[in-house]
């Protein structure tokens, strides 16, 4: 967790080493980021304009000239195994980037040459590097968001496993420690003997852990993740991180050994004789109230039509309800589970339900210790879902069709032709935008798309009111957008002879649904083809094509006009290429926090059954020594287990539901509830369940030993 900052800092410094900043040489240059299927893929088109010296970006050794080309690794294995895709770059490859000018081994990208008549709108090079790159791995933003949720999903885990590790064996242990201290031994020498035990046992797990971990980083690199690969050095900590691990690690055990040794140190006798338990403390459960309070407020404004997001306050309220909800839950679950035992081992005409209760009313702080990793993992596990879902608002387009933009200044008739009969384009028409006005006018310029009702229909979601062979006006009573040409409003559009032409917003308006974001959107005119002028200038139009939106036709379309247009700009309506690569790494990084929070809290339950096996020896003996049966003692055994499980869970996932709906009621997305999500949750809570039943099964064990009660 500690090397996943570096490792995207790697990334995005060498993203950023590679970035061409504009200046003066002998070089001209135009980029284009366009999307290859889910990937970016990026070119850099150069061109030489005079002999001299020449600026280079770090990974290659020059600079290619016409009809040459040099790509990353990726892309050459891209281009190998799609040579349709070899039209997106033009030329002989004659070399390819070594890692320093990569910003990950799955990088696709390319410097291409060409001559200045083939860059039009090109910018002079001055030099290449930034001091930041223009497109992170993570945006800082949303790296906080994800920092925070990792730290929900992994550490509040890890601090319950740590807990749950320096009570192992709490009894026997601080029996021991009195022994030693009754015949004899020093207090100082008695807290030796444990924080011993405990640094000696820490440091060697924290050098295995090392040495695991650097064999790890070495296969994962090979292998990586679904949208993040990294080189080995990017992944081999940092001097401070070993550092925080090899003497962190042996610094909590000490500390926490002074603490657990203290009564044993202080009172032997009190430790040597068996004595009732202390009741749970209810103050922590009041941690729910302001948690639940801030939370659950957000979701009722929701519920009463407010729209509470863009507050600067929510950005603090929210995670702090977050934290305060999680550890109230912690401290409400041991009170919960005492009070709610007491009253069903009152009812329960069960001897199995009646011990198990008896004995969580008793000591609910042993079951507490088993199950709390598990329920903060489900509570995370409904914040990841939050982060998800938010992130996937962004980027994700639903409707059925997608669109292709391209402006018709840059390609000409010909490849025009050739686009529209690509293979998997359904359709195609033109749009232009009018000539800004300098009148103060509110809207200062109209959009007019060409089509007829029968395109429209096909083009939008719903249709109605519209007549052929008119121009109209597209309105969407959905909308609240600013552009809104008001009917009488008169816009000029400009042609290729220089003269302007003005189109009159009509009265008559076409009520139409479009499919989220489109050219079709509502203020737009719809002009019939016979009605459009034949010379209007390309430099204000572009060609619109339509495919399905399924990701296999749209990167076909997508290859295809590479293929005849290499240097042309495709804008893909309603989808961020960057949106989606940022959520492929960040769901990436999530399930590895996921895993890791799972690892961790299947290690705490494992050691806590394991310790609370060994603390209940003696009553286990006793209880077989009067005649219980095996079948009792088992079931005793899981009912205590279950019992605070389920309770626990339930708490969890009604509290992590409701602090998701608050995240996403405050991020602005237009998903507020995630319904979808919860069967996924109960899933994986009775999941949780079942495995914690069968597992406590095998800590009640057949054989007797009175050597576990012969004190008594």
């Amino acid at each position: 967790m500690l090397t996943i900052p570096s490792i995207l800092a790697a990334h995005d410094a060498r993203s950023a080493a590679r970035e061409p900043r504009p200046g003066t040489s002998n070089i001209i240059y135009r980029e284009f980021r366009d999307p290859y299927g889910t990937q970016l893929l990026h070119r850099v088109f150069v061109a030489h304009t005079a002999p001299g010296l020449t600026p280079l970006p770090p990974g290659i050794d020059k600079l290619p000239g016409p009809g040459e080309v040099i790509v990353s690794p990726k892309l050459g294995e891209a281009l190998t195994a799609n040579p349709k895709a070899t039209g997106l770059i033009p030329g002989r490859v004659i070399g390819i980037i070594s890692p320093e000018g990569l910003g990950g081994s799955d990088d696709l990208y390319a410097y291409i040459g060409t001559t200045p008549a083939g860059l039009p709108e090109a910018e002079t090079l001055g030099s290449f590097g930034t001091g930041r790159t223009w497109q992170p791995v993570v945006d800082p933003s949303t790296l906080e968001v994800l920092q925070f949720v990792l730290g929900c999903i992994v550490l509040l885990p890890l601090i319950i496993f740590l807990s749950v590790c320096a009570r192992i064996s709490s009894e026997s242990r601080a029996r021991r420690l009195a022994a030693l201290r009754l015949v004899g031994l020093s207090m100082k020498d008695t807290l030796r003997v444990n924080t011993g035990e405990s640094v000696i046992a820490a440091l060697v797990g924290a050098v295995v852990g090392l040495f695991t971990y650097f064999g790890i980083n070495e296969v994962m690199a090979q292998v990586g993740l679904p949208g993040l690969h990294w080189y080995p050095a990017d992944g081999q900590p940092e001097w401070l991180t070993v550092a925080v691990c090899l003497l962190g690690c042996p610094t909590l055990a000490w500390i926490v050994g002074q603490f657990t040794a203290r009564q044993a140190v202080m009172s032997p006798i009190s430790v040597r004789r068996t004595g009732e338990q202390k009741t749970p403390k209810k103050y922590g459960a009041f941690l729910l109230i302001p948690g639940l309070g801030v939370i659950g407020g957000y979701c009722v404004l929701s519920l009463m039509g407010q729209d509470p997001s863009g507050s600067s306050a929510s950005s603090v309220l929210v995670p702090s309800a977050v934290l305060a909800t999680g550890a109230g839950l912690v401290f409400a679950l041991a009170p919960i589970t005492a009070w709610l035992a007491q009253r069903l081992a009152g009812v329960t005409k069960s001897l199995s339900v009646a011990l198990a209760m008896r004995r969580t009313e008793v000591d609910p702080g042993s079951s507490l210790r088993v199950v709390t990793g598990l329920v903060l993992l489900v509570f995370g596990a409904s914040l990841t879902q939050g982060v998800l879902v938010e992130l996937d608002q962004i980027s994700r387009r639903t409707a059925p069709l997608q669109e292709y933009k391209i402006r018709l200044n840059e390609v000409s008739p010909a490849q025009r032709k050739a686009m529209i009969r690509l293979p998997g384009v359904q359709a195609s028409t033109v749009s232009y935008r009018s000539l800004d006005l300098s009148d103060g006018s509110d809207v200062k310029h109209a959009d007019l798309v060409v089509g007829n009702c029968t395109q429209l229909a096909v083009y939008t979601e719903r249709v109605t009111d519209c007549v052929d062979g008119r121009i109209m006006q597209l309105r969407d009573d959905r909308t609240t957008y600013e552009y809104d040409p008001k009917p009488g409003e008169r816009y000029p559009f400009a042609l290729k002879d220089g003269r302007k032409i003005t189109f009159t917003v009509p009265p008559e308006r076409i009520d139409v649904h479009p499919w989220d974001l489109s050219v079709f959107e509502s203020g737009a005119l719809l002009v019939p083809p016979s009605l459009l002028p034949a010379d209007l200038a390309d430099t204000d139009g572009a060609l619109i094509l339509l495919s399905n939106a399924d990701p296999a036709t749209i990167r076909s379309v997508l290859d295809g006009i590479g293929a005849i247009a290499p240097t042309v700009s495709v804008e893909p309506v309603g989808i961020v290429i960057d949106s989606l690569a940022q959520l492929t790494v960040i769901r990436s990084l999530l399930v590895v926090g996921m895993v890791l929070g799972l690892v961790i809290g299947v290690a705490a339950f494992v050691v806590s059954v394991a310790d609370r096996a060994m603390e209940r020896r003696g009553q286990v003996t006793a209880l077989a020594l009067l005649g219980a049966r095996a079948g009792t003692l088992r079931v005793v055994q899981v009912v205590q287990v279950v019992l605070p499980l389920v309770v626990g869970l339930g708490a969890a996932i009604v509290a992590g539901w409701l602090a998701e709906s608050s995240y996403l009621i405050t991020g602005g997305g237009a998903v507020h509830w995630d319904w979808e999500g919860l069967p996924l949750l109960f899933l994986c809570a009775l999941g949780v369940v079942l495995a914690a039943a069968l597992a406590s099964v095998p800590m009640v064990r057949r054989h007797i030993d009175p050597e576990h009660i012969r004190r008594d």
